[in-house]
């Protein structure tokens, strides 16, 4: 079973699960404060559960790419969304700070708060 590291804690989940639902299954803080209460849900339209991500996962879908190409997001920018990646290895996730977690400001690393 893979790992996940995402702020301090570090956990299995099932080959091919949805990375969002694992963070937040483990209480890890995937969201700005505000986009806790204002976020998509995870059908990849919102943007707010963008993340850095080391390891392996699935490849970008186009929703993923599409919602990454719009502002704030910067298509450049190595992040994904959460919601629309699988995990397919162990991985680290990064947060950044900003509503969408756009900006380049850490908001908490795989070993934690920042």
């Amino acid at each position: 079973m893979p790992t996940i590291t995402a702020q301090g804690k570090t956990f299995e989940c099932q080959l091919g699960a949805n990375l969002r639902q694992a963070l937040l299954d483990y209480d890890v803080d995937l969201y700005s404060p505000r986009a806790n209460y204002v976020n998509c849900m995870g059908i990849g339209t919102c943007g707010t559960c963008a993340v850095s991500i080391e390891g392996k996962v699935s490849e970008v879908n186009w929703r993923d790419r599409t919602r990454r190409s719009l502002p704030p997001h910067q298509p450049h920018a190595a992040r994904r969304l959460a919601c629309q990646t699988q995990v397919l290895g162990d991985i680290r996730v990064t947060k950044y700070t900003g509503f969408w977690g756009h900006e380049d400001r850490i908001a908490w690393k795989p070993e934690g708060f920042v």
